[in-house]
């Protein structure tokens, strides 16, 4: 166990600092006074980053980093922190490390003993949230899907049971494409778009998923909210054991079949595991109990004719005709 208090350590520091995602009003007067204090400042983007600082007459040494090039930028990084400086790290906008590089940057500051200290300010997640008109608590925030509608599939089933409310971000030319399967695997859910939140072509879009078709063309940054899932009736009648055999009859593989329930009843996956093989075990017993009852009857009296009879597909009940 490591403790360390940032603002009483003599380290330096490596800053993650908040900036506005469209309304320059929005940036923190201690996010200001931040950048105006370290020694360098790396960015996301510069081109991004510089108008940011010559609005607010800051000038500091800016220099990119960004996923392509965050590998070879880490140790410029430890080298600055080593010589005693005070870092910035900025994104394009909003909070560092959000769907933006820099977790290998702050592991590796952290492994090295220097502070970090990240300061709040701008995001577009939760302005989204708190403007949906969708449960704000709780709520699961994704990121970005996979832009392969195969693998988005298989991310989205993984959260298909999840009963937090959703939150994505989504590229413009991917919306509809997100949507549908959206709607093909989550199946009938209220959704919200915010869209160019705090500019001023903000705007709040609010359906169903399946009206995926009907939206217009868009433009600018987008988050998306999703309902969680709401447990169904439907197989409020079914024990672990039944829903995890319903499962693997539509083909998935038992441990998969095991998660998914887990997912829907919130039960720990060890549980129904133990549940499931000790209902198996159980019903194996039976059936070898009522295999060695028919033999030895055949062998000692007149029931030839004595035979076992499955009723089900997991052998659930038996029952001996003479």
């Amino acid at each position: 166990m490591k403790r360390n208090l940032n603002y009483q350590s003599n380290k330096s520091t490596l800053y993650l600092i908040a900036t506005p995602i469209g309304n320059l009003e929005d940036i923190t007067l201690r996010a200001l006074k931040t950048l105006k204090e370290v020694s360098k400042i790396y960015a996301e983007d510069t081109r991004v980053t510089i108008k940011l600082l010559n609005h607010f007459e800051i000038k500091k040494p800016l220099i990119s980093f960004h996923e392509h090039n965050q590998l070879m930028k880490l140790g410029n990084v430890i080298k600055d922190l080593e010589n005693g400086l005070d870092i910035g790290l900025v994104s394009d906008a909003g909070m560092p490390l959000v769907s933006d590089p820099g977790y290998e940057l702050v592991r590796r500051v952290l492994d090295k003993g220097y502070n970090v200290v990240s300061l709040p300010g701008a995001n577009a997640l939760l302005p989204a949230l708190t403007m949906s008109g969708i449960k704000t608590h709780p709520f699961m925030f994704y990121g970005f899907l996979d832009s392969k509608t195969n693998k988005r599939n298989l991310e989205l089933e993984e959260l298909k049971y999840r009963k937090e409310t959703l939150i994505f971000y989504e590229a413009i030319h991917r919306i509809k494409q997100a949507l549908k399967s959206m709607y093909e695997v989550l199946g009938e859910r209220n959704f919200c778009i915010a869209r160019e939140i705090t500019k001023s072509y903000e705007e709040i879009i609010r359906g169903n998923l399946s009206e995926y078709n009907e939206l217009p063309e868009l433009k600018g940054e987008l988050v998306v909210i999703i309902e969680g899932y709401q447990e169904k009736l439907e197989k409020s009648d079914l024990s672990i054991v039944e829903q995890v055999d319903y499962f693997v009859n539509t083909g998935l593989k038992k441990t998969e079949a095991m998660k998914r329930v887990a997912q829907m009843t919130g039960f720990p996956k060890n549980q129904i595991y133990t549940e499931y093989l000790n209902s198996k075990i159980e019903k194996e017993w039976l059936y070898e109990i009522c295999m060695f009852i028919i033999r030895r009857l055949r062998r000692h009296g007149g029931f030839s004719n004595c035979r076992l009879t499955k009723k089900s597909r997991h052998w659930s009940w038996f029952s001996i005709s003479l």
